[in-house]
Protein backbone atom coordinates (compact mmCIF):
# COMPACT_ATOMS: atom_id res chain seq x y z
CA UNK A 1 0.00 0.00 0.00
CA UNK A 2 1.13 3.13 -0.87
CA UNK A 3 0.63 7.11 -0.06
CA UNK A 4 -0.93 8.88 -3.25
CA UNK A 5 -1.88 12.80 -3.03
CA UNK A 6 -4.54 13.63 -5.33
CA UNK A 7 -5.08 17.34 -6.25
CA UNK A 8 -8.60 18.49 -7.09
CA UNK A 9 -10.27 21.65 -8.46
CA UNK A 10 -13.56 22.11 -8.15
CA UNK A 11 -16.88 24.66 -8.72
CA UNK A 12 -17.00 26.79 -5.21
CA UNK A 13 -20.30 25.33 -4.36
CA UNK A 14 -22.38 24.33 -1.19
CA UNK A 15 -22.46 20.71 -0.98
CA UNK A 16 -18.94 20.22 -3.45
CA UNK A 17 -16.68 18.88 -0.84
CA UNK A 18 -20.00 16.32 0.98
CA UNK A 19 -19.88 14.71 -2.56
CA UNK A 20 -16.32 14.16 -2.90
CA UNK A 21 -15.82 12.61 0.65
CA UNK A 22 -19.45 10.90 0.19
CA UNK A 23 -17.75 9.03 -2.67
CA UNK A 24 -14.48 8.07 -0.92
CA UNK A 25 -17.12 6.53 2.06
CA UNK A 26 -19.74 4.73 -0.70
CA UNK A 27 -16.34 3.10 -2.16
CA UNK A 28 -15.06 1.72 1.16
CA UNK A 29 -11.80 4.13 0.28
CA UNK A 30 -10.21 5.91 3.70
CA UNK A 31 -8.77 9.71 3.15
CA UNK A 32 -5.47 9.70 4.76
CA UNK A 33 -5.45 13.59 4.58
CA UNK A 34 -7.95 16.51 3.33
CA UNK A 35 -7.35 20.07 3.10
CA UNK A 36 -9.65 22.60 0.84
CA UNK A 37 -9.29 26.15 0.20
CA UNK A 38 -10.15 28.75 -2.59
CA UNK A 39 -7.97 29.08 -5.14
CA UNK A 40 -6.51 32.53 -6.73
CA UNK A 41 -10.25 32.91 -8.57
CA UNK A 42 -13.00 32.85 -5.72
CA UNK A 43 -15.35 30.45 -7.88
CA UNK A 44 -12.51 27.50 -7.68
CA UNK A 45 -11.55 25.44 -4.52
CA UNK A 46 -8.41 23.44 -4.69
CA UNK A 47 -9.12 20.21 -2.62
CA UNK A 48 -5.99 17.98 -1.54
CA UNK A 49 -6.79 14.81 -0.74
CA UNK A 50 -4.21 11.97 0.56
CA UNK A 51 -4.97 8.54 0.48
CA UNK A 52 -3.59 5.41 1.16
CA UNK A 53 -3.78 2.12 -1.33
CA UNK A 54 -2.94 0.45 -4.90
CA UNK A 55 -2.58 2.31 -8.37
CA UNK A 56 -5.10 0.38 -9.37
CA UNK A 57 -7.46 2.01 -6.18
CA UNK A 58 -6.85 5.26 -7.31
CA UNK A 59 -6.90 5.04 -10.63
CA UNK A 60 -11.00 4.32 -9.81
CA UNK A 61 -11.80 6.83 -7.35
CA UNK A 62 -9.64 9.66 -9.89
CA UNK A 63 -12.22 8.06 -12.52
CA UNK A 64 -15.20 8.37 -10.20
CA UNK A 65 -14.18 11.98 -9.05
CA UNK A 66 -13.90 12.38 -12.65
CA UNK A 67 -17.89 12.06 -12.62
CA UNK A 68 -18.68 14.55 -10.61
CA UNK A 69 -20.15 17.46 -12.00
CA UNK A 70 -18.39 19.94 -10.43
CA UNK A 71 -14.72 18.79 -10.80
CA UNK A 72 -13.05 20.65 -12.95
CA UNK A 73 -9.37 19.10 -13.18
CA UNK A 74 -7.94 16.04 -11.56
CA UNK A 75 -4.11 14.99 -10.83
CA UNK A 76 -2.54 11.95 -9.42
CA UNK A 77 0.39 14.01 -7.76
CA UNK A 78 3.75 11.95 -6.96
CA UNK A 79 5.69 13.35 -4.33
CA UNK A 80 9.00 13.09 -5.76
CA UNK A 81 7.36 16.55 -8.10
CA UNK A 82 5.35 18.31 -5.13
CA UNK A 83 5.75 20.88 -2.17
CA UNK A 84 3.75 18.97 0.67
CA UNK A 85 2.91 21.00 3.73
CA UNK A 86 0.69 20.24 6.98
CA UNK A 87 0.33 22.18 10.43
CA UNK A 88 0.05 20.97 13.54
CA UNK A 89 -0.76 22.24 16.84
CA UNK A 90 1.10 20.45 20.04
CA UNK A 91 0.17 21.38 23.66
CA UNK A 92 3.21 19.88 25.24
CA UNK A 93 3.29 19.05 28.88
CA UNK A 94 6.17 21.28 30.39
CA UNK A 95 7.47 21.70 33.96
CA UNK A 96 10.14 24.28 35.48
CA UNK A 97 13.28 21.62 35.08
CA UNK A 98 11.82 20.58 31.36
CA UNK A 99 10.84 23.63 29.79
CA UNK A 100 13.96 24.51 28.49
CA UNK A 101 14.75 20.87 27.20
CA UNK A 102 10.96 21.37 24.92
CA UNK A 103 12.38 24.76 23.55
CA UNK A 104 15.47 23.71 22.24
CA UNK A 105 13.56 20.74 20.50
CA UNK A 106 10.90 23.34 19.03
CA UNK A 107 13.90 25.23 17.60
CA UNK A 108 15.91 22.55 16.07
CA UNK A 109 12.07 21.84 14.10
CA UNK A 110 12.14 25.31 13.52
CA UNK A 111 8.70 25.58 15.25
CA UNK A 112 6.83 28.39 16.73
CA UNK A 113 5.57 28.76 20.30
CA UNK A 114 2.24 30.60 20.08
CA UNK A 115 1.65 29.82 23.74
CA UNK A 116 2.93 29.93 27.30
CA UNK A 117 1.11 28.73 30.82
CA UNK A 118 2.85 27.96 33.48
CA UNK A 119 2.53 23.73 32.85
CA UNK A 120 2.63 23.57 29.01
CA UNK A 121 3.91 25.00 25.59
CA UNK A 122 1.58 25.13 22.16
CA UNK A 123 3.74 24.70 19.92
CA UNK A 124 3.10 25.97 15.72
CA UNK A 125 5.01 23.27 13.80
CA UNK A 126 4.54 23.10 9.49
CA UNK A 127 6.16 20.82 7.32
CA UNK A 128 6.13 17.53 6.04
CA UNK A 129 4.40 14.92 7.51
CA UNK A 130 7.51 13.20 8.26
CA UNK A 131 8.83 16.38 9.98
CA UNK A 132 5.29 17.04 12.05
CA UNK A 133 5.98 13.40 12.77
CA UNK A 134 9.30 12.99 14.03
CA UNK A 135 8.66 16.46 16.55
CA UNK A 136 5.78 14.32 17.61
CA UNK A 137 7.90 12.28 19.00
CA UNK A 138 10.69 13.93 20.43
CA UNK A 139 8.30 15.84 22.40
CA UNK A 140 5.82 12.69 23.68
CA UNK A 141 8.02 11.96 26.56
CA UNK A 142 7.17 15.25 28.17
CA UNK A 143 3.49 14.63 27.61
CA UNK A 144 1.36 15.63 25.18
CA UNK A 145 -1.85 17.65 26.61
CA UNK A 146 -3.80 18.03 22.95
CA UNK A 147 -2.68 17.59 19.18
CA UNK A 148 -4.93 19.42 16.68
CA UNK A 149 -3.33 18.52 12.26
CA UNK A 150 -4.67 20.13 9.38
CA UNK A 151 -4.58 17.76 5.94
CA UNK A 152 -1.58 17.96 3.66
CA UNK A 153 -1.42 20.91 1.26
CA UNK A 154 0.24 20.26 -2.19
CA UNK A 155 1.21 21.86 -5.03
CA UNK A 156 3.35 20.58 -7.62
CA UNK A 157 6.99 21.78 -8.10
CA UNK A 158 8.40 24.71 -10.54
CA UNK A 159 6.05 25.11 -13.63
CA UNK A 160 4.24 22.21 -13.76
CA UNK A 161 0.75 23.30 -12.39
CA UNK A 162 -2.89 22.00 -12.39
CA UNK A 163 -4.90 25.55 -13.11
CA UNK A 164 -7.75 26.54 -15.01
CA UNK A 165 -7.08 26.85 -18.87
CA UNK A 166 -7.75 30.83 -19.66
Amino acid sequence: MEKYTLSVLVENNPGVLSRVVGLFSRRGFNIHSLSVGTTQDPHVSRITIEVIGDASTVEQVSKQLSKIMEVIKLKTLRDSEIVKRGLALVKIKVSPKTRGEVIEITTVFRANIVDISSNTLTVEITGHDRKIGAFIDMVEPYGIEEIACTGMTALERGTNTLRLDK
